[in-house]
């Protein structure tokens, strides 16, 4: 719900709050030059579709330089761009063509970790006296419960295996939460702060509106570094990375120390953002809004419609929880799929995937759409022969390969789908004859064109981009949710059943409807929902007590 802090006119809201992130994955949104691999200025061709679908602002994938272990999440150079991507001018005019169209871009940033080849490590794995050594975790060799002597705790990496790597020069093992090539920064070490400051006043000074700070719950580990616990939740067929539970791993409160030094820098700088990615129950995300007195990100992300189970019942209560537990004056996000997860027409069914997007657009809050999602895509199937995630290939048989969410964007129903002049890098969808831009841009019916209306209501809408809520329930397996903000209060309702319900309701004017038929309909009395649709009413305020702003 609002709350007194927020407000009341909707330009006090900065442009984060009122507007939609679009995330592209670079590798895949359009090549420009035939090698397969989509880069800086294939995105800057396609801005005007982004212009037309109605974002607001454009969230990078990295495309720092990298020798690409984890596809740029290993960073050698946070002030370079890779070649694979195109140059720093190449950037330039990205951001100069984003900002001429009205649009903001975030980059993504990697502050837990760099590349094993980033400079800073080549120097610190040099001698255990080079000046840099500390800028990474090192430790000795310990001895396990045969006496052997090796990794010095059970702390396990994210993509498998042990956490530590031996280093044959010096005999030492270095700490990395993800692969060996990404050992993890000393954020204890001021040195590293320094540094890591004046690579994000690098891009700030540039223009960029804001980074996403990716896997922050990991800055800091356990400095007396004792074994994790065993995991009381780990079940058979869980990935092996769970087998203990990481309470000297993650979540830390250092972290927020850092996070509040993150956000006074992105404070100097005129109207940027700062987006978190922890993935944390709800009630330890709250953290990382940080206080009045030490505010930490704008918006720690909300990654929970993701692993939601997809019933109005839950989902009501995950909306209710949320928005209760954020801290005063706090502003909501919420996302339904990334280059890490599953897509969410994989996740819900294809059928779902309207409601699926009327769902993130009319919650209260700043909606993340991940790029692909707007055509309705769902998981590639990837060819073992085509596999290029290291997380697939280190931890085989889990399922927790990327590849198949992270395929190219489809523009047009050819071969290559207008992606690429060459061979994709990953292959296309093989539904790819309708679920391409070009085919549903000209389908008055299609999820695209539903999604580039929602967007165009909400931005119209002030209770819609920035009201507060009236009821939150579930009806069955319809779910209710009102927006106010002023006199107006919109109804929205959403059908999770796969067939026709009916529900009461007093009158109202439908505005928009997944099936795309209704709009300006009036409806009194029972509103009748068919299968897996979903509406948003203009019903009228019944007294001012409704309005919960």
């Amino acid at each position: 719900m609002s709350t007194a802090s927020e407000p009341q006119d909707i330009d006090g809201f900065a442009w984060w709050q009122r507007g939609v992130i679009y995330q592209i994955y670079p590798r895949s949104f359009q090549d420009s030059n035939g090698d397969g691999v989509g880069d800086l200025a294939g995105i800057t061709q396609r801005l005007d579709y982004l212009r037309w679908l109605g974002v607001d602002a454009i969230w990078l994938s990295p495309v720092y330089t990298s020798p690409m272990a984890d596809f740029g999440y290993d960073v050698s150079d946070y002030t370079g761009i890779d070649p694979l991507f195109g140059t720093l001018a190449d950037f330039d005019h990205l951001l100069a063509e984003v900002h001429r169209r009205g649009m903001k871009l975030i980059m993504d940033f990697v502050p837990n970790h760099t590349s094993d080849q980033h400079p800073w490590f080549l120097e610190a794995r040099a001698s255990i006296d080079n000046p840099k050594r500390d800028w990474y975790i090192w430790h000795d060799p310990a001895p396990n419960a045969k006496g052997e002597m090796g990794p010095p705790n059970n702390w396990l990496s994210e993509f498998g295996g042990a956490a530590w790597t031996r280093d044959d020069a010096t005999g030492q093992y270095y700490y990395h939460a993800y692969l060996p090539q990404q050992p993890d920064l000393n954020w204890r070490n001021p040195d590293v702060r320094i540094a890591v400051h004046n690579a994000m006043r690098f891009w700030f000074a540039r223009g960029v509106d804001g980074f996403r700070l990716d896997t922050i719950h990991h800055l800091f580990e356990d400095d007396a570094f004792r074994d994790n616990p065993p995991n009381p939740d780990f079940r058979e067929g869980d990935s092996p990375t769970l087998t203990f539970a990481r309470v000297h791993q993650v979540d830390l409160p250092d972290v927020q120390d850092v996070l509040a030094g993150f956000r006074r820098l992105a404070d100097s700088y005129d109207a940027r953002v700062l987006v978190g990615e922890a993935y944390l129950p709800l009630e330890k995300v709250m953290a990382y809004y940080g206080t009045p007195a030490r505010p930490g990100v704008h918006l720690p992300f909300n990654f929970h419609l993701i692993g939601a189970a997809w019933k109005a019942s839950f989902i009501a209560d995950l909306i209710a929880q949320y928005d209760g537990l954020l801290p005063p004056g706090c502003w909501p996000n919420w996302v339904l799929g990334n280059h890490d997860r599953a897509r969410i027409a994989t996740r819900v069914e294809p059928a779902n995937a309207p409601l699926a997007a009327m769902l993130l657009l009319t919650l209260r809050g700043t909606p993340t759409l991940y790029y692909g999602d707007e055509l309705g895509l769902t998981d590639v199937k990837i060819p073992p022969e085509r596999v290029q995630d290291p997380w697939e290939l280190r931890v085989p048989g889990f399922g927790f390969g990327r590849d198949p969410v992270r395929t190219p964007m489809p523009w047009e129903n050819t071969a290559a789908g207008g992606f690429t002049a060459g061979e994709p890098w990953l292959p296309l969808n093989d539904d790819l004859a309708h679920k391409n831009v070009e085919s549903q841009r000209a389908d008055a019916k299609s999820l695209l064109r539903f999604v580039r209306d929602m967007i165009a209501l909400r931005r119209r809408t002030p209770a819609l981009a920035v009201g507060g809520y009236g009821i939150i329930e579930s009806r069955g397996e319809v779910l209710v949710y009102e927006r106010l903000w002023g006199g107006q209060r919109l109804t929205v309702f959403l059908n999770f059943a796969g067939t026709t319900v009916y529900t009461p309701l007093a009158q109202g004017n439908v505005l928009l409807s997944t099936i795309a038929d209704r709009t300006g309909e009036t409806v009194s009395n029972l509103l009748c929902l068919r299968p897996h649709e979903g509406i948003v009413l203009d019903t009228p305020q019944q007294s001012e007590s409704d309005e919960n702003i």
